[in-house]
């Protein structure tokens, strides 16, 4: 299938070019120095045909520490599916978010500040940081929690949560983030693949001013998980709860009177750091199996490289430990020596501009948002981010789903007010990222400048054939990353079925991607989201894009739905504006403006209008969910979805819209 570019946008239409200071200044910039490279061309050149090089000088640059060095950085002598990391190394990854900048001198130095939904808040030194991890760490290896063995982290955004994270780390066990809310039936599934010996969780936690309890939605899980011992439960709302007495204990008593000069231990530098479950359509959830070295070693990649964090940076990244971008946030800013900020809560409540309040109370540097988190904020309008002082925003990134131009331009425009780049980022919880826009060349709206060093990602035809500018294929990699998950936990044929076998020799990922003629790569949803009609095929992202343009809606999803002339029709549920009134002629213009972007072909079946949609927690749109009501399918996995309650409402919309 072919691809403009995003609606309204010439092919030249670049909004932000990068100053020479500003590429100077850059950590690319630095690394190219420290290698004798002349540009990043020359670093993409040998990163490609030495890329044990290439791993070797990103590990030193990073400052990743090591007990024992390793003896290669990098073998493939089983085969590009199952590389082997950092060879005969030693390590932990605490070591270098913690140890290294206290011997550094900067302890004093800000690692974390934390605000809660009632604004309440708590700030951490790195020093603090440590002796916190180094108690918990203690007060695990009291109760007999030892290196190897599973444990579930169940909790809010609290400073206990990253505690949390560092403690089980520095311990060698196997970490298992879990959405803070997931029901007791999703909780069990993983702890039970994972055979997790225990859970630290919090009694609740704040969300849209209602105190949501957590400790009993897992003592009903903990009925179904016979290899569970221990229960940790860190206190946020300070609730009265029913506490099991041989099993749970308070977190003020697990680590009190312990001391916090706990060492860490050390484990093979691809000791499993954590299993990171991700949801399918249908059958149990695949288990993402990240290490030490690789996860360690990605993630500087993609933060201090690609986005550019810094030590003095302030990053803010709303979101949940369950999701990847949890640890990623955690592990990004300590080891770069930066200040991580937190908050409890959601982006607009209890009020609709919090998120822009929490950039200038905190003086936030770098801030993830990503597209969904962008349109609900949009709603409020730009008069809700005047009334704050932005200034301290030097760059954004984004990642989770495609942005369409218009989202990505108003955060370009009036969250950054167009001083530094908004900074695209495809990946996923299997590998960490794929391509992603970096500071050294211009950007259009919502594209990327195409694939970072040690990836070999590429567009492909079916055949595994280079597609050329304006033709849309699926996104791969062709080389071996550091931060791609070590198989599926329990599961190699799943593993090899879902990402090596589709196309041989290649790391299929699943998204749809282009390039247009001056190098930009667009993404355009997910290769089994894909709208096929009368021959021709398109990503769901292009027709929610023309759907958003017109800026009558504030929120769009566009899936197929069997049709008996075409083989498939689009039907589109829509989110009408402020001011909208929801019938025929608000649905003909939008109609129009879908044919007239993609023609006639694509014209929507039907515009259904609704108050939401089905969205995970990490706020992507669960396309399928959508789809599997219009046609009255069964619904699939639905552990990771956020607002339940929307399922009945879009029944409703279909039974009075369409019926």
């Amino acid at each position: 299938m072919t691809s403009e570019p995003p609606p309204g946008k010439r092919k030249d239409d670049f909004v932000w070019h990068p100053s020479q200071d500003f590429k100077n200044a850059s950590n690319w910039a630095a690394f190219l120095r420290t290698q004798g490279l002349p540009d990043y061309s020359a670093l993409e050149r040998r990163a490609s045909t030495d890329p044990d090089w290439f791993w070797d000088a990103l590990i030193g640059y990073l400052g990743v520490e090591f007990i024992k060095p390793y003896r290669q950085a990098l073998d493939l002598s089983d085969g590009l599916p199952w590389p082997r990391w950092c060879v005969g190394g030693t390590t932990n990854i605490t070591l270098s978010l913690l140890d290294r900048h206290g011997a550094a001198g900067r302890g004093g130095h800000t690692a974390l500040i934390w605000e809660g939904e009632d604004r309440a808040q708590r700030t951490l030194t790195y020093a603090e940081l440590a002796d916190e991890v180094g108690r918990l760490a203690a007060g695990l290896t009291a109760l007999g929690i030892a290196k190897g063995e599973a444990v579930g982290i169940y909790m809010p955004m609290i400073p206990e949560m990253v505690v949390a994270f560092l403690a089980l780390s520095r311990l060698g066990c196997i970490v298992l983030p879990l959405f803070s809310g997931f029901g007791a039936g999703a909780i069990a599934t993983r702890l039970n693949d994972a055979e997790a010996v225990a859970v630290i969780t919090s009694d609740g936690a704040l969300r849209r001013g209602r105190s949501v309890m957590m400790k009993p939605v897992l003592d009903e899980a903990a009925q179904n998980i016979p290899t569970l011992r221990h229960v940790i439960v860190a206190p946020r709302l300070r609730a009265d709860l029913g506490m099991e007495e041989r099993r749970d204990i308070w977190w003020d008593d697990l680590v009190r009177g312990r001391d916090p000069d706990f060492p860490a231990t050390e484990v093979p530098a691809e000791h499993t750091l954590m299993v990171v479950y991700t949801s399918g359509t249908t059958g149990k959830p695949k288990g993402t199996v990240h290490t030490h070295c690789g996860f360690l070693t990605k993630t500087g990649e993609d933060f201090i490289l690609c986005f550019d964090l810094k030590p003095s940076d302030r990053l803010l990244w709303m979101t949940d430990f369950g999701w990847l971008v949890g640890p990623v946030q955690i592990t990004a800013a300590l080891l770069a020596g930066a200040t991580l900020v937190i908050a409890e809560g959601t982006p607009d409540f209890p009020e609709p501009g919090r998120l822009w309040r929490l950039v200038q109370d905190h003086r936030i540097s770098l801030l993830g948002i990503g597209p969904t988190v962008a349109r609900m904020m949009m709603r409020h309008g730009a008069v809700e981010t005047d009334r704050y002082d932005l200034s301290s925003l030097r760059l954004a990134a984004s990642t989770g789903e495609p942005w369409d131009p218009d989202s990505w331009t108003w955060v370009f425009d009036h969250v950054l007010r167009r001083r530094g780049p908004l900074m695209n980022y495809s990946g996923g919880t299997e590998l960490g990222g794929i391509v992603a826009t970096n500071v050294l060349f211009p950007i259009k709206p919502a594209s990327f400048s195409g694939p970072i060093p040690g990836t070999g990602a590429d567009i492909v035809d079916a055949e595994g054939r280079s597609v050329g500018p304006g033709e849309v294929g699926e996104l791969v990699m062709r080389e071996a990353c550091i931060g791609t998950t070590r198989g599926l936990w329990r599961d190699r044929d799943r593993y090899l079925d879902t990402y090596w076998r589709q196309i041989p020799g290649m790391w299929v990922h699943g998204d749809w991607a282009s390039r247009d003629a001056d190098g930009c790569w667009y993404i355009h949803g997910r290769s089994d989201d894909t709208i096929k009609i009368a021959g021709k095929r398109t990503g769901p992202a292009e027709i929610e894009a023309l759907l958003l343009a017109t800026r009558r809606v504030t929120d769009a999803a566009a899936v197929a739905v069997p049709d008996e002339v075409k083989g498939s029709s689009v039907v589109c549920a829509v989110i009408p504006g402020a001011g909208e009134a929801a019938g025929p002629g608000l649905a003909e213009a939008l109609s129009d403006a879908v044919s007239g972007g993609l023609g006639s072909a694509f014209r929507p079946k039907r515009i259904l209008f609704v108050d939401d949609l089905p969205r995970t927690r990490n706020m992507k749109t669960m396309r399928r969910v959508v789809r599997a009501v219009l046609v009255n399918e069964p619904l699939g996995d639905l552990t990771a979805l956020v607002n339940p309650e929307v399922i009945d409402k879009l029944r409703a919309a279909v039974r009075t819209q369409m019926m």
